[in-house]
């Protein structure tokens, strides 16, 4: 195989009551991405579409995972990427994440399958590092195991994969206003008192049990954030309107992707979910913000082989 066509999904971080730690795959928004072998032992980005971003691989977080899974595979060959962009920087919903992550995969794949999936997050991290300027794997690890995973722990690197039920749903909507992520990073506190970390880790206890029991009445009671929403649902328009909205549009829960400006919530049900994103829909329409509309089921495989040859 010489050049390989994938399909690297959009994820949702934190899931509310998960910062750092637990994320979720998506299925109906990602990049695209061909990656191809070049006999020269470097990394080239040939071409990039839907946004502006560095063709300089080491300015790009696609060429720093390239670049780190390359240094330590050490292959008799380069590779040139073209990324198509289908999830803009800046929307909450893991672009860089799909960068890198479908980098290392494809080029993996292009090696001959060395490493495992689960092998291959350490080097996605490492262009997230570049995008946020932090070393964090529930963007990642979603979208190359799929499903919802929870990072136990970073050092040593401790990754659980977990089965979501199969009528759970997610509906995000995208404003289009752009925070970065380590400007979003920079409002929340260096330390959480006692009480709320105690309330954020018996809603994240919760939030896992719900999901390996099908339980989704606790699913929806431990979709609580202590931590990050309460200093950034002020940098997203009409969150706080979203939110009660979803909710009382029967969403099981609804919280911020991320670090946003995307709001995602989770429905029992697509025609739930589909009842939800036009309700947040009305949020938005008396405002000149532009918006995006995804409803999805939750992507069990991760990043998906379009071609190879």
């Amino acid at each position: 195989m010489n050049e390989i066509k994938i399909f690297s999904p959009a994820t949702v971080a934190n899931v509310s009551c998960g910062f750092d730690v637990l994320g979720l795959c998506l299925d109906t928004v990602g990049d695209e991405m061909i990656v191809k072998k070049i006999k020269n032992k470097k990394v080239t980005i040939s071409k990039i579409t839907g946004h502006d971003l560095p063709y300089e691989a080491e300015n790009n977080v696609a060429g720093v995972a390239a670049l780190s899974l390359m240094e330590y595979l050490n292959p008799n060959c380069g590779f040139d990427i073209e990324i198509h962009k289908k999830i803009k920087p800046g929307s909450g919903i893991g672009s860089s994440a799909a960068s890198a992550s479908g980098t290392v995969f494809a080029i993996n794949e292009l090696l001959g399958k060395p490493l495992t999936n689960k092998e291959l997050v350490p080097f996605a991290m490492k262009g997230e590092e570049l995008a946020s300027k932090a070393l964090h794997a529930d963007n990642v690890a979603p979208v190359l195991l799929g499903n919802f995973t929870l990072i136990r722990s970073y050092e040593p690197l401790d990754i659980i994969a977990i089965n979501a039920p199969n009528n759970l749903f997610v509906t995000i909507i995208h404003p289009q206003v752009a925070i970065k992520t380590s400007e979003a990073r920079k409002v929340m506190p260096t330390s959480i008192e006692l009480k709320k970390a105690i309330k954020q880790t018996g809603n994240m206890g919760g939030l896992i049990s719900g999901l390996f029991t099908s339980d989704y009445e606790l699913i929806g009671r431990s979709l609580q954030d202590e931590f990050a929403e309460p200093y950034r649902a002020s940098l997203i328009p009409n969150f706080n309107q979203t939110k009660q909205a979803s909710m009382e549009a029967g969403a099981l829960g609804c919280g911020i992707s991320g670090s946003g400006p995307s709001i995602f919530a989770l429905s029992k049900g697509k025609e739930t979910a589909q009842k939800v994103g036009n309700i947040m829909a009305k949020c938005f329409k008396n405002t000149d913000i532009e918006y995006d509309i995804h409803i999805s089921k939750i992507n069990t495989k991760g990043i998906k082989i379009l071609e190879s040859k």
